[in-house]
């Protein structure tokens, strides 16, 4: 384990040197479905390495932005360490940006250079010329785009140039395709993601033999710091799934790898839930009426959890979920089923992690203790003590590129009951002591709140939560309609009722549950929603303007 004491400066170069040192021959990045193929950590050091000395050759220079375009493989992580270690800046790309997205991307930060899983280059088939000036394929670092007499292999002789890295540098821009419409290049130094993933060994320490799996977007920055950089810190080994995680693909990865520690959205463990676990609960009359039964509930979690561990390799100690708000009927469940998930918070913008609890720490409803060195207040709290989560810390990001008024915009000032320098998160969010800690629990965006006719504060998520529970609804999303409260429902397969009568149970179901001002007035249903990389439903989309 690396701690900050071991550090001369918060930078990748020392984090990276540290910790090839002490793991030197320990197994550190792999395939999950192919377990054979690994890097120890000098060999991935020295691959970092050669492609540092491939990119410098082909004319990049300190500061020039090289972008990765893949899904999280072993290579990922050299062309990252490739390039933040020797004073490039690397720009992570979603894999499920379009071309467009990319170019506006490409253009606005004024991308040098690609690292590319090559099938995705397919999207660009109707306009190579958008590429930038550079291309190397992940999978061996072949030259696609550039100088191709000059190779991976080429290089292994030449000399690295000095890179004189430091703290503020910028390490990574990462753009969000978030929630709220356009997408924005955050921009985080190397004293941003080394803080952060050193606060976030407070949470739960693990080993050198632990063994985790890997299957979100490395590009999100949840999955770079606490699937990553963090499991890394520890000399631990990561296996990649490298593919969709469709759930043959995740069964048997697991089956395969066994993992003691790992990281979701929540949407994964809500599906997982919803088609494998709960069906369970309701396939005879017997069953689901002792399910109602607050102990014999628990009894029926506990067997259910024991089942789930089994599927998932039996060895797992720890399971994040962050990214997005978790379900409470399915925390209830993983609380009462003994299973050893912890709850995470935080934006890109905090590098990303805030608010944490660790397995141990877990209390329904709540999302945890506030990180150390992370300063965090509730901005204009109302009589129930509900405001926006304001955070201020060594990971809060300097701003957005070249989005000066924007940055502007997101931090408090001194007109603030706060002070200024703080960031807003746009969460709406309390802070209470339970159980002898003081704990952040999440109220829903800022942004998302609906003001209701008699100005009562409407929290759209808090219905989406139980309108979720319904039989035949696998995900809803509310949003204010013209005729009041409108609700956009995608159904389960299969469901074979006419689309009146749906209308007439659905909105039967949810107004009896919540308070007059939180009724549905409008039901429509739809195929599939549109969202972001961690799952959450880009609601910009389906409000009506």
């Amino acid at each position: 384990m690396l701690t900050e004491k071991d550090f001369k400066s918060k930078t990748f170069p020392d984090f990276w040197n540290l910790t090839v040192s002490k793991f030197a021959n320990n197994k550190a990045v792999g395939f999950a479905l192919e377990m054979e193929k690994f890097l120890t950590y000098k060999q991935l050091d020295d691959l970092q390495n050669n492609v540092s000395k491939l990119f410098a050759a082909q004319g990049i220079k300190a500061g020039d932005k090289i972008a990765i375009w893949s899904v999280g493989c072993p290579n990922w992580g050299a062309s990252f360490f490739g390039a933040v270690n020797h004073g490039f800046t690397a720009v992570p790309l979603l894999p499920d940006f379009s071309a467009q997205e990319l170019t506006t991307i490409f253009n606005h930060c004024e991308v040098k250079a690609l690292v590319v899983e090559e099938n995705l280059l397919q999207r660009f088939e109707k306009c190579p010329e958008n590429l930038p000036e550079l291309v190397f394929s992940i999978s061996d670092f072949s030259v696609i785009k550039g100088n191709k007499e000059i190779t991976l292999e080429s290089v292994k002789d030449n000399l690295l140039p000095e890179a004189d890295v430091k703290e503020e540098d910028i390490a990574s821009i990462i753009y969000t395709s978030g929630t709220t419409g356009r997408s924005k290049g955050v921009v985080l130094s190397h004293k941003n993601l080394i803080s952060n993933l050193l606060q976030a060994q407070t949470i739960f320490p693990i080993t050198d033999k632990d063994v985790t799996l890997s299957f979100l977007p490395l590009s999100h920055v949840y999955e770079f710091t606490a699937g990553f950089t963090y499991i890394l810190s520890y000399g631990a080994c990561i296996y990649y799934l490298a593919k969709p995680p469709v759930v043959p693909a995740l069964l048997k990865a697991f089956e395969n790898v066994r993992p003691t520690a790992g990281m979701s959205v929540p949407l994964v463990m809500e599906k997982i839930y919803k088609n494998a676990i709960k069906p369970n609960f309701e396939k005879n009359k017997v069953i689901k009426a002792l399910y109602e039964i607050p102990v014999f509930r628990k009894l029926l979690h506990r067997v259910a959890g024991k089942k789930l561990m089994k599927t998932m390799g039996g060895r797992f100690k720890f399971f994040g979920i962050g990214g997005a708000r978790l379900d409470p009927v399915v925390e209830r469940f993983l609380k009462e089923a003994k299973f050893p998930y912890a709850i995470g918070y935080g934006l890109t913008e905090t590098s990303p992690l805030i608010s944490v609890s660790n397995p141990s720490q877990t209390v329904l409803g709540t999302i945890g203790l506030t990180l150390p060195g992370v300063d965090m207040k509730i901005l204009n709290p109302n009589e129930f003590g509900i405001g926006e989560v304001v955070v201020k810390g060594d990971n809060v990001m300097a701003g957005y590129y070249k989005e000066e008024e924007m940055t502007k915009s997101v931090f408090t000032t001194k007109e603030d009951s706060c002070g200024e320098g703080y960031f807003k998160t746009g969460d709406l969010g309390c802070m209470e002591e339970i159980k002898g800690a003081v704990r952040l629990s999440l109220k829903g965006r800022s942004k998302n709140m609906i003001l209701g006719p008699s100005g009562e504060n409407i929290y759209p998520e808090d219905i989406e939560f139980v309108l979720n529970q319904y039989v035949h609804i696998t995900e809803s999303l509310v949003v204010m309609g013209k005729k009041g409260l409108r609700a956009i429902i995608k159904l389960r397969d299969n469901v074979h009722l006419k689309r009146e009568e749906l209308q007439a149970q659905i909105k039967t179901y949810i107004n009896e549950k919540v308070s007059r001002s939180s009724r549905i007035e409008e039901i429509d249903f739809i195929a599939e929603f549109e969202k972001t990389a961690t799952q959450k439903i880009k609601r910009f989309l389906y409000e009506v303007n």
